[in-house]
């Protein structure tokens, strides 16, 4: 979250041609490639709209090769296991009907912070971060937990959605970031993300980082049009 841990992606590029394509992103048009956004996160501006994100199907399909190598490749012990992959799905779903934030947003979220590894260590530089989204002193981790209950899933998911009682999840901030905007739209989960990683905003520059990760707003925007793999030509 305002501390986020480096996730290591060295060999991740080697294996992008193993991963499957599937007929459904090709009709959609979500592609594994990365375009640098800068500016106040608005279509405007060209970052895309909601309609250019990727289905939650497709979006789910294309990240679950990398939940199933993120552990090892980054690593940590124990690469998540299809039931521990399918806690996540229903997690994210259950969440996203309870807080009213966008599954795919909170799917391109956690791969942003954690890679959807359920044992992602725990980061500390003055606040906890743990699981899967990496949330503002959660309860939720699974670091050295093999298996990860459900209910610790459902937990971290939980955690960084809806927020803790030490600081706020996406719901809150996508409320915040919508105040701030003046809509409701992809500019507001932008600018939401902004929110996430740093604390605070720049609405006018989503990539001024305050000191935290500049590409963060750029990367989700990517995450939520296909994007895994592919090099990011963020600076």
């Amino acid at each position: 979250m305002f501390a986020n841990i480096a996730i290591i992606v060295t060999g991740l590029a080697a294996v992008g041609s193993a991963l499957p394509a599937t007929s459904s992103a090709t009709k959609r048009g979500i592609a594994d490639k990365y375009t640098f956004y800068q500016g106040d996160g608005s279509s405007a501006a060209g970052w895309p709209s909601q309609d250019a994100w990727g289905t939650w199907d497709e979006l789910w399909d294309a990240n679950v090769p990398l939940m199933q190598k993120s552990c090892v490749w980054n690593g940590w012990v124990g690469d998540d296991s299809d039931s521990e992959i399918q806690d996540i799905a229903n997690a994210i779903k259950s969440t996203a009907k309870s807080t009213g934030v966008d599954e795919r947003f909170i799917l391109a979220i956690m791969m942003q912070e954690s890679k959807g590894c359920v044992r992602v260590p725990t980061t500390n530089n003055g606040v906890t971060n743990p699981g899967l989204m990496q949330s503002h002193n959660g309860a939720g981790s699974c670091f050295g937990i093999n298996p990860c209950p459900s209910s610790t899933i459902s937990l971290m998911i939980n955690d960084g959605v809806a927020g803790t009682s030490e600081g706020p999840g996406l719901e809150k901030l996508l409320s915040q970031a919508e105040g701030k905007v003046g809509n409701k739209g992809s500019q507001a989960y932008y600018a939401t993300s902004r929110l996430y990683n740093s604390g605070s905003a720049d609405y006018t520059n989503l990539d001024n980082g305050l000191g935290s990760t500049a590409c963060y707003a750029s990367d989700v925007a990517n995450r939520l049009t296909g994007w895994t793999l592919a090099t990011s030509t963020c600076h």
